[in-house]
């Protein structure tokens, strides 16, 4: 029996899709005007680990994922510039080519985490039709209204608006503040965002209402329920999304249809450093390509990652990252011991999928693996860690070539010459020293072999 937390209900739910057998789940996508760091890719390993779980208890999964390549603004609100085209200003490039060359690193970043790929990949700029439609239904029905930079929508037609994140009406009105300048509420936002200079940016359509761009919430609604219908089972982001983002969709979706948007709302919590959110100014913002070049496997980063809870915050540093990769290669160098034996271990795969069904919890998952490859009476070890990587997504059955230093091999071959001279001491000696630079040696009546400790 799956359960999953809902933040819509702040509390966890056996999950009952709405049609037998099959799930209809959206993720909140990235904005592709620079490189994804750790912390934006935390996401897409939660999503894709939801992902796996649904299919892992037999569901048939229909997943889409959009690319916000126009219309999120610096300020992540309705003001500031369009993301995408400051950065075509500031390396002097197209918005499309920016769009695309940042979108093009990110699926190599997503290929390197063993994230799949989603049934759809759901582009703003090719969706612009749905969007104004949407927001067309929106005007018919009276939620909306014009001031000199936009179409708004009026959050004090809603009597349930901001139910997601639990806010209150009182206080929603503006007044006379003029911080929020035309708009009535201060909780209104941008359906539509009119071109203050025509021609001047690069991403601009005709509209009923004139020449401009979509607000950045519209776009999710309109192309959810362009795939997934007006109702359906999941849609995920980031806890940061929960106040404005999330509240917007559904108070936009839900008037548009009339009825209710989503059955599960999922969040993952931040990264952190050194105990804040992983930013610009606080560090710890790396990107995976970066951790390649100083060593660490981004499948590394994703054992991390799982060694977490996806609702709390987890705190990075490369030396932790070290510790997890140092357990990851350790994980596989003993796993290519084991022998095939054809069989599986529905014990702990029971125990597993136990584990994995109550919200994703993926640390206990880890621990009921490591139970398995330690317990020497174990059957069905390969076959059931299979099915547990097929979860996990970490490659443990796959057979590294992994590169032996040559001061490892001098040190291992001194030793070899010991042993066959009977100088016992020297050769524990060098056993100890390999050992402490992290390598082991086995030895065989065939000769020794080097691996990884």
């Amino acid at each position: 029996m799956l359960k999953l937390y809902n933040t819509l209900t702040r509390k966890k739910e056996v999950f009952k899709p709405i049609k037998k057998g099959n799930v209809g789940m959206y993720n909140c996508g990235p904005t592709v005007y620079w490189y994804q760091h750790i912390g934006n890719l935390k996401a897409y390993i939660f999503a894709d680990l939801l992902r796996r779980v649904l299919e892992f208890n037999k569901y048939k999964v229909k997943q889409v994922i959009n690319v916000t390549d126009v219309g999120h603004l610096t300020s992540d609100a309705d003001e500031g510039e369009d993301k995408i085209e400051k950065a075509a200003k500031r390396e002097g490039k197209t918005a499309r080519e920016i769009a695309d060359y940042y979108f093009k690193l990110f699926l190599e970043d997503l290929k390197k985490l063993e994230i799949k790929n989603p049934d759809v990949w759901s582009k703003a700029t090719e969706h612009i039709k749905e969007q104004i439609n949407l927001i067309k239904k929106l005007e018919e029905k009276g939620y909306t209204y014009r001031t000199s930079d936009g179409i708004y929508f009026d959050t004090s037609k809603l009597d349930d608006y901001g139910k997601l994140a639990k806010l209150k009406k009182e206080g929603l009105k503006a007044g006379a503040r003029v911080s929020i300048g035309e708009k009535k509420n201060k909780t209104d936002f941008a359906l539509w965002k009119f071109s203050s200079e025509p021609g001047k940016r690069q991403q601009e359509w005709q509209s009923p209402w004139g020449l401009g761009f979509p607000g950045w919430h519209i776009e999710c609604s309109a192309m959810s329920m362009k795939y997934l219908g007006e109702y359906f089972d999941i849609h995920t982001g980031g806890v940061d999304h929960i106040p404005v983002h999330h509240t917007n969709e559904i108070a936009q979706s839900e008037a548009a249809t009339g009825k209710k948007f989503v059955n599960y709302w999922m969040h993952e919590e931040f990264l952190t450093f050194k105990g804040e959110k992983v930013s610009k100014s606080k560090g710890g913002l790396y990107t995976i390509s970066e951790l390649e070049k100083s060593g660490y496997s981004a499948l590394a980063y994703r054992y991390f990652i799982l060694s977490g809870s996806y609702r709390k915050q987890i705190d990075f540093s490369l030396e932790i990252l070290k510790n997890a990769q140092n357990s990851l290669e350790r994980l596989r160098n003993i796993i290519q011991e084991f022998e095939d034996d054809k069989k599986e271990n529905s014990s702990y795969l029971k125990e597993f999928e136990k584990a994995i069904n109550d919200d994703l919890n993926t640390p206990l998952a880890l621990q009921v693996l490591w139970k398995l490859i330690r317990d020497k009476k174990a059957e069905g070890k390969i076959g059931t860690i299979r099915k547990m990587d097929s979860v996990l997504g970490l490659r443990l059955l796959e057979k590294e070539k992994i590169e032996i230093p040559e001061e490892i091999e001098k040190l291992a071959e001194e030793r070899e010459k010991a042993r066959k001279k009977s100088n016992w001491k020297l050769a524990d000696e060098l056993r100890e020293k390999i050992k402490k630079k992290k390598w082991q040696i086995d030895d065989s009546d065939s000769g020794y072999k080097i691996r990884k400790i």
